[in-house]
């Protein structure tokens, strides 16, 4: 892969994702009161009576899960993990398709939905649950079959950076068309039972004639949230074309049209939607995702 295609904020790193865990799980966030429309935060669930694994201490953990026997025998303060009375199962929907890669300040924004999926799936896996993942891209699909536990999230990041070094190298090739938003998420009826959770990151470009019918669906038999992924930077430019050197010398140009008469809805297709600003820290980001998929609070 060109050198470029490295940079930070460009292609995705498996320690930075993996890294997220920690702040997806620190309860100590200054959590925004709201970060999204009515309507979207779904019931809490409690916890189950089998300890699914023990795992160590994070800041903020109940005192009261501890476990003695693997604090002694390690000296680091370990916790136990609960098993959820319900099977959840989430799919993570990842946009990298060639309108989500780029970015005018921290990251791309195909990389800004990575993160804010990262975030979510550990706090999912915390609770209990069970990850998978449809990444989407301007060739095939790539699927991770749901998995509880670490290791299902770590499959989900592998998932994840294999299909966007993918879309890079597609991009590079000259793929700047999107298919259409509405056929990629056909394949989601056949990978998320009823009854499970979408969870879909996208900046919401060529959604196609069958969009809103697709969604419709999808939501009739399955709780549906939407992440949209906007770089707010580049809504404040004026509309020409702007010369961009990168990092190995290349010169390229990037053109904005009707940026600043550009509206942010709170909604997609009827459904409530939390915008993250691909120039933010994760740590900000963190704290939209703690606001809007608020932690189990049983014990």
């Amino acid at each position: 892969m060109s050198d470029a295609l490295q940079a930070p904020g460009v292609a995705l790193r498996a320690e930075a994702l993996i890294g997220l865990r920690r702040a997806a799980l620190m309860k100590t966030l200054d959590i925004p009161l709201a970060a999204l429309p009515g309507g979207f935060v779904t019931k809490r669930k409690g916890h189950g009576q089998d300890v699914a694994d023990v795992r160590e201490y994070v800041a903020g953990d109940d005192i009261r899960h501890l476990d003695r026997g693997t604090t002694a025998r390690t000296g680091t303060l370990h916790v136990r993990r609960f098993q959820e009375e319900r099977d959840r199962v989430s799919i993570l929907v990842a946009d990298f398709r060639p309108s989500m890669l780029w970015g005018t300040r921290r990251a791309f924004r195909s990389v800004a939905a990575a993160e804010a999926l990262a975030l979510v799936g550990w706090r999912i896996v915390e609770e209990g649950g069970r990850v998978g993942l449809l990444a989407l891209g301007a060739g095939e699909p790539a699927v991770v079959p749901a998995r509880g536990r670490a290791r299902g999230m770590l499959d989900v990041i592998g998932g994840m950076i294999r299909a966007h070094d993918a879309a890079l190298e597609l991009a590079l090739s000259g793929v700047r068309h999107d298919p259409d938003l509405a056929t990629g998420l056909a394949r989601l009826e056949r990978i998320s039972p009823r009854g499970s959770e979408i969870i879909l990151a996208s900046g919401y470009d060529s959604l196609g004639a069958g969009f809103q019918d697709r969604i419709d669906e999808l939501s009739e038999r399955r709780s549906l949230r939407c992440l949209r992924v906007v770089d707010q930077a580049a809504q404040s430019l004026p509309d020409g074309s702007y010369p961009i050197v990168l990092s190995d010398g290349t010169r390229t140009r990037a053109t904005v049209r009707g940026a600043k008469s550009e509206t942010v809805s709170d909604q997609i297709a009827g459904q409530p939607v939390l915008t993250i600003d691909a120039g933010q820290t994760p740590d900000a980001t963190a704290r939209l995702i703690a606001a809007a998929f608020p932690p189990d609070r049983g014990a």
